[in-house]
């Protein structure tokens, strides 16, 4: 038998196992072009103007750094501040600069600089440098000061001349307000060049518009509605973090009589959860009756989400006379509409009325909360001040402590959880390595792209 062939077979073999290697090895160059429904003004993540939602927070990563960041478990980990100590009682704090960080616009990252930033978004702290470091001192006990710290309010900003700066891997090269923004590779980046040469974001694009974009090739990451995720996920790649964003039933004030506060607890015990999941948002979120998700606090389950018909027709049956509310939602979410609708008739089937408007004027309005940080303590007090409760007590360590913070805010009848939703992104197949964290957020500066189209 003659094997003039195979040396043949054995180098094409070895060609395709090089090329191959070759296609999935990362490389530098290109852009990722990415569309969002976000249109914001201004790209200062201290501006409390702008709305707070996931997409803005991935934009600020790629510009702006904090002194500390968390990991994927909620710990603290070093940023611009290389390590950190606090004095007995954790009221003092002492932040160490990261040495040899610049700005965007070149000036280097000092304490001064952070401290100035620092100040600007926290005027009730007291915020200077000392020699290498930047301390911080509170009022009182501050023991999650560096899960606080990782926010993106307190991202390190320079400001000068009305313009800012960042010390973060991707720097400004092009910016229309609520339009498009352009982002280039910093090649002087501290923790190194990304594989991106640049990152272009259209914005202001509704889901739909996102849609086609991604499947005509013009977008390699889009954002999908969470009613879409679980279909886009059978139909193509799909990217989505933990439940991270809370829906919740919002009152303008606290019950003016306990009659008002029985007819709110029939109207949060008629309420379908699993159901609305299943039908208005095909599964893009989980059933909730707390503020955090069960994964993030461990307690979730013992506030109940299960509709009770029967209870809440016995609660309405004990109220002389119900007031009919207005149920108010954001026009331009379509989703939140949906959920109204359903609310609505679940409403009647327990007896009470409800009637759906657009005006800011309602009794009641579904709202949506970002959860910002995945420090259980941290994420509470920031859905209280997003709801506008009362801020609970100063944290602490105690599990206990915190369920029972939680407990007393869903007490005073403010609030009605619904849901915690998944945020989702569609990624074309050209697009390497990436990867959304539990709590929404990208890694762009470890990603690149591949050959061929989206």
């Amino acid at each position: 038998m003659r094997l003039t062939g195979f040396p043949l077979f054995v180098a094409s073999s070895l060609l395709c196992a090089v090329s191959a290697r070759a296609a999935t090895r990362p490389h530098y160059g290109g852009t990722l072009h990415v569309e969002m429904r976000a249109a914001p003004t201004s790209l200062d993540p201290a501006d409390s103007n702008q709305p707070d939602w996931f997409g803005l927070r991935n934009l600020s990563t790629l510009m702006f750094e904090t002194l500390v960041s968390l990991d994927e478990q909620g710990k603290p980990e070093a940023a611009l501040a290389s390590s950190w100590q606090a004095e007995p009682g954790n009221q003092r704090w002492q932040f160490f600069v990261r040495h040899g960080v610049t700005f965007q616009d070149g000036a280097p990252v000092t304490p001064d600089a952070v401290a100035a930033s620092l100040r600007r978004t926290n005027p009730t702290w007291k915020v200077f440098s000392e020699g290498e470091a930047v301390v911080i001192e509170r009022d009182s006990p501050a023991p999650n000061l560096p899960a606080e710290l990782s926010l993106p309010r307190n991202c390190i900003v320079r400001r000068e001349g009305g313009k800012i700066s960042g010390s973060g891997p991707f720097a400004i090269s092009q910016w229309d307000p609520g339009k498009k923004l352009l982002l280039a590779a910093r090649e002087d980046y501290w923790d190194g060049r990304a594989f991106l040469d640049a990152v272009e974001i259209e914005m202001g694009r509704p889901f739909r518009e996102q849609a086609i974009s991604f499947d005509l090739g013009k977008a390699q990451v889009i954002e999908v509605a969470p009613e879409q995720a679980h279909r886009a996920t059978v139909e193509g790649r799909v990217e989505s973090s933990a439940p991270i964003e809370l829906i919740a039933l919002l009152f303008g004030h606290d019950p003016p009589s306990p009659e008002d506060g029985r007819q709110r607890q029939a109207l949060a015990l008629s309420i379908d959860r699993e159901l609305l999941n299943t039908v208005v948002l095909q599964r893009g979120g989980e059933p909730a009756g707390g503020l955090l998700p069960n994964w993030m606090s461990g307690y979730g389950f013992l506030f109940p989400a299960a509709i009770n018909l029967e209870l809440a027709r016995q609660v309405r049956s004990e109220i002389p006379h119900t007031t009919s509310w207005t149920l108010g939602y954001d026009p331009a979410d379509p989703t939140t509409r949906s959920i109204a609708e359903r609310i609505v008739l679940n409403a009647r089937d327990a007896g009470l009325g409800l009637q759906i408007t657009s005006a800011n004027s309602a009794d009641v309005r579904i709202i949506r909360v970002p959860l910002v940080s995945l420090d259980a303590q941290i994420a509470l007090g920031e859905v209280a001040a997003g709801l506008g409760l009362p801020a609970p007590k100063p944290p602490s360590n105690s599990v206990d402590d915190l369920y029972g913070a939680e407990s007393k805010l869903l007490q005073s009848q403010r609030v009605i959880p619904l849901f915690h939703l998944r945020t989702a992104y569609a990624v074309s197949k050209t697009v390497k390595n990436w990867r959304t964290t539990g709590d929404g957020n990208w890694r762009l500066p470890n990603i690149w792209l591949g050959a061929g189209k989206p």
